[in-house]
């Protein structure tokens, strides 16, 4: 006679989800703090030309984009086919670069100002007149500080 008897037939035990819930929020705060939101909408076309040499900017909080492209499929109604200037989520005239050039300089930092970059992010299909307007609005508001973005590619299949 023993003393331990064998169970049948008892199979696993039960899985504790107790702390299940505390797991989903903890995932569901994390993805909240760390995803960034795209800050705009484009508006138009927006396919970079390929460049040999690229650098990527450093200080993503000092550049102001400058987005320059022939309206997209759901705007062409509205705007035209004609390459626009979009400012933000908005699609502006060359003569609105004065004020939005001041209206990012005003939420910097004093001392952030002489670092600020003005990026144009030009469609590779769009009319270079556009572009040398741009410039000269950005000559007048002494925004001297220019890139043009471009992605790492082969420059002879452009």
């Amino acid at each position: 006679m023993s003393k331990f008897k064998k169970k049948k037939g008892g199979g696993l035990p039960a899985i504790n989800t107790a702390s299940l819930p505390d797991i989903v929020f903890m995932l569901l705060f994390f993805f909240m703090v760390a995803t960034v939101m795209r800050e705009n909408t484009l508006m138009i076309e927006n396919k970079l030309p390929s460049a040999s040499e690229v650098e990527k900017l450093e200080k993503k909080n000092l550049v102001m984009y400058i987005y320059i492209g022939k309206p997209s499929r759901n705007y062409k109604k509205k705007y035209g086919t004609e390459a626009r200037i979009q400012l933000n989520d908005n699609l502006r005239e060359v003569s609105d670069i004065r004020a939005f050039i001041e209206a990012e300089r005003a939420d910097k930092r004093e001392e952030e100002i002489p670092y600020l970059i003005t990026s144009l992010k030009v469609d590779k299909d769009a009319n270079m007149g556009i572009v040398g307007d741009v410039k000269q609005e950005l000559r007048k508001v002494n925004a001297l500080k220019i890139n043009y973005a471009a992605i790492k590619g082969d420059v002879s299949r452009n």
